[in-house]
């Protein structure tokens, strides 16, 4: 099973929806509030090299943004 991190904001629409497809595919994931966790938020700007959310890691590969088909085929899901 892949580790997954989605890098996030309360407020980011996108956020929701990648957190939503994850959960509707039973696939577990970890959330980190970059809004109130600093740590979380440096992590993010030093893997992604971006300040926009979505950012989820997917074993070390990073995605910026939802994308549904990158995600899917990278988890291997329909």
């Amino acid at each position: 099973m892949a580790k997954i991190k989605i890098y996030s904001t309360p407020t980011c629409p996108y956020c929701k929806t990648a957190k939503d497809f994850l959960k509707e595919k039973k696939i577990e994931f970890e959330a980190i509030d970059v809004s109130s966790d600093e740590k979380g938020l440096e992590e993010m700007k030093k893997k992604s090299g971006q300040l926009g959310v979505p950012v989820i890691d997917i074993d070390g590969e990073i995605i910026v943004g939802f994308e549904k088909e990158k995600l899917s085929k990278m988890l291997k899901i329909e």
